[in-house]
């Protein structure tokens, strides 16, 4: 079995999704409220990072964990609602060379996945018309329907991204060297590397260096 991997920020999604999520929060009609404690929870690992005190990985998972606890006393529909009214803004910033990428794949038999350190319900609601075999996403904890905050999150991100999709496609024989996978960052790099046709997509500086000298499709 040929796999067609994609990430999502940058890739299928030409914009970045925790930016949207904070103007969205922030605007929200109802719970702008909460973007006050969102953003006093960000600003100390966002300067850490900045500074080079705290690592660009540390500072994505606690921004998550933020964003999260700015939702506090959600219950599992309200935020899949939320997440919805999200989604609705995204749908004209999609990558259309990308989209056919991905449609082609489907229709040349490959199984296309999406590995994005986005929250899970954000990415079914967002990709809900696209032909999708499966998503891997930075899951929600949820005890009694009611978000946990209490719960390790795990965000997936860098080597987790591998881990995750080699777990999905256990017992599965995987036509590796003839699969695909496409991304736009160097933090991509380990999921690219498992396939023999990686693809940058509008890449950083960085990845765009690393493309070129292994001689690899840039889009």
């Amino acid at each position: 079995m040929r796999v067609a991997i994609f990430d999502f920020d940058g890739t299928l999604y030409s914009k970045e999704t925790f930016q949207l999520m904070m103007e969205h929060l922030k605007t929200h009609p109802v719970h702008s409220k909460r973007y006050r404690q969102f953003y006093r929870a960000i600003m100390p690992p966002y300067i850490g990072s900045k500074l080079k005190l705290v690592s660009v990985k540390k500072m994505r998972e606690q921004s998550v964990q933020a964003y999260l606890a700015a939702l506090e006393s959600f219950t599992k529909p309200e935020l899949e609602t939320y997440f919805s009214e999200i989604a609705d803004k995204m749908h004209g910033d999609f990558n259309p060379t990308v989209v056919e990428r991905l449609k082609q794949h489907v229709h040349d038999n490959d199984y296309v996945m999406l590995v994005s350190g986005a929250f899970t319900p954000l990415l079914h609601a967002v990709t809900e018309k696209l032909p999708i075999g499966t998503i891997i996403g930075t899951e929600i904890p949820y005890t009694g329907n009611i978000l946990d905050l209490k719960a390790k999150i795990s965000h997936i991100q860098g080597p987790l991204k591998t881990e995750k999709i080699k777990e999905a496609l256990s017992g599965q024989d995987i036509d590796w060297p003839n699969s695909y996978a496409y991304g736009d960052s160097l933090s991509d790099l380990p999921v690219l590397e498992l396939v023999g046709h990686p693809v940058a997509v509008q890449p950083e500086p960085s990845l765009r260096n690393v493309a070129k000298e292994r001689n690899w499709e840039i889009l």
